[in-house]
């Protein structure tokens, strides 16, 4: 019971990012990706620095700030990508391929500490990009063509990856949770500058109660409550387990995506998600169980 109480706040947080996909959608409907994603960091990072307030004193420091800023540019660019790809596709597809991250980590990992890929990270990687062709690819006067949604979600999924590499990297010596409140400031700080700068605040009449509720999810509910019980439960939960419960959340995006937003399955759909899911738990599953543990990465979710 000790452990499934901490399984069930992951699965928890696996959910609501789920159903963020969808809210997403709705939101990025009147709020451009740039000044969604700004609003939404910064009022994220603000809550937390409130809740945290002790240990983000503590961290005010030139290398805590250096380090922040990476790691807060790197993510505001995943989900500031992730958001325009949502805005051409559905939430459905955006969480899968969002997804693909988890198999790009460990290729990412060998560029910077010289840790090649494992046989697993290469058979996962194989299947992933089989499942991407299912997924993305659509037949357009003969020829394949891959849909700018789909294309920008990959293009997140990358940026994904290398921010957990550098948060891996940087959580040796710094306090994981103050790193996470300057992630957000200054993510929150880029999107709110580029917006600024290439974007059209809607008019007032635009933000109605329903987009103030998605925002409201957004903050609360997707950014802060369901990292809370990420870390929570991430340290209670052994890496293995953790790792395929976090995986449900592309699951749950596509469920989401039927139920609320209408998303069709189609058989190419259903075989291109299967794959792409069975890629992801090779590349976080099979190098942990076969005792490679030096091939796996810290886990960590993207959290739509």
């Amino acid at each position: 019971m000790g452990q499934l109480k901490y399984k069930l706040l992951i699965v928890a947080a696996t959910i609501i990012w789920g159903l963020s996909f969808v809210f997403m959608k709705d939101a990025v409907d009147v709020l451009p990706p740039a000044w969604l994603i700004g609003i939404r960091f910064m009022a994220t990072g603000l809550i937390l620095a409130v809740v945290f307030r002790k240990r983000f004193a503590a961290a005010l420091t030139k290398t805590y700030l250096m380090r922040g800023t990476i790691i807060g540019v790197l993510v505001f660019l995943a989900f500031w990508t992730q958001t325009i790809g949502l805005a051409y596709t559905t939430p459905g597809k955006n969480a899968f391929l969002t997804g693909t991250y988890c198999v790009l980590v460990p290729f990412a990992w060998w560029l910077f500490a010289r840790r090649k890929p494992t046989r697993y990270n290469i058979i996962a990687a194989i299947l992933c990009i089989v499942g991407i062709g299912f997924v993305s690819l659509q037949e357009s006067a003969g020829d394949l063509t891959l849909g700018f949604g789909d294309a920008m979600t990959l293009v997140c999924s990358v940026f994904f990856a290398l921010h957990i590499v550098y948060v891996s990297k940087f959580t040796d010596d710094c306090d994981a949770l103050a790193l996470t409140v300057y992630q957000f400031l200054v993510g929150g700080a880029c999107g709110i500058l580029l917006g600024a700068c290439t974007e059209t605040l809607p008019s007032v009449s635009a933000l109605t109660p329903d987009f103030l509720w998605n925002m409201v999810y957004l903050v609360v509910f997707a950014s802060c409550m369901a990292l809370v019980f990420q870390n929570v439960g991430l340290a209670h939960v052994d890496p293995a387990p953790a790792s395929l419960l976090l995986s449900l959340e592309s699951v749950f995006g596509v469920v989401f995506s039927v139920l609320l937003y209408g998303e069709v399955l189609t058989f190419k759909l259903i075989c291109g998600f299967a794959l792409i899911f069975g890629a992801i738990l090779i590349s976080e599953l099979l190098p942990i169980k076969m005792g490679n543990v030096s091939a796996t990465m810290p886990i960590e979710s993207d959290g739509a």
